[in-house]
């Protein structure tokens, strides 16, 4: 691993936790709060690639456990993996492995279909069957119960994977020596 590996690594953790301060937003009639720190976990395995955007989740994670407040509220502590996030959070360094695995693997044609399908399998669909079994378990409710839960939040999941795929296909364009193949 080089020097540069490291700092990108260290900075998309911190991007991760500086995203922790945009206030969430609440979908209306079910009042379920959006956060923007799963845009990072998307942006880290985009333009970072699998390995060092599943390292810079778990620097991340690292950092939240032993107690700075960078989740969303201005949570940390390992306490936070015991509740219904946890599974998301734990989620969140296989998400951006699987983002970063499938956007090397398009590289060469990476465009916004492809750059997106990456966002939606990893960020959602990948990031959703970890969480939504750890809130059913957590909660003590079934799983259909937990999914159902978890729908409200796919409408702004589709929007963070939209504007991460805009933006890794822009850092290709850009930037081709922070990328993936770098």
């Amino acid at each position: 691993m080089t020097i540069k590996d490291i700092v990108f690594i260290a900075l998309f953790a911190a991007l991760t936790a500086a995203l922790s301060i945009v206030p969430p937003v609440n979908v209306p009639v079910i009042n379920v709060p959006i956060t923007a720190q799963t845009f990072g976990v998307m942006l880290a395995g985009g333009v970072l690639g699998a390995r060092r955007g599943a390292l810079s989740m778990i620097l991340f994670l690292a950092l939240v456990a032993v107690g700075l407040p960078f989740l969303s509220g201005g949570r940390g502590g390992a306490g936070v993996f015991m509740g219904a996030s946890g599974g998301f959070l734990i989620g969140w360094v296989i998400a951006a492995f699987v983002i970063g695995y499938m956007v090397e693997r398009s590289w060469e044609k990476l465009n916004f279909v492809t750059a997106m399908t990456s966002s939606v399998v990893g960020g959602i669909l990948i990031l959703y069957a970890i969480g939504i079994p750890w809130i059913a378990v957590v909660a003590g409710i079934s799983i259909d119960k937990a999914a159902l839960s978890a729908i409200a939040y796919v409408p702004g999941d589709l929007v963070k994977a939209g504007l991460a795929s805009i933006i890794m296909i822009q850092v290709k364009r850009a930037y081709p020596l922070i990328s993936v193949k770098a």
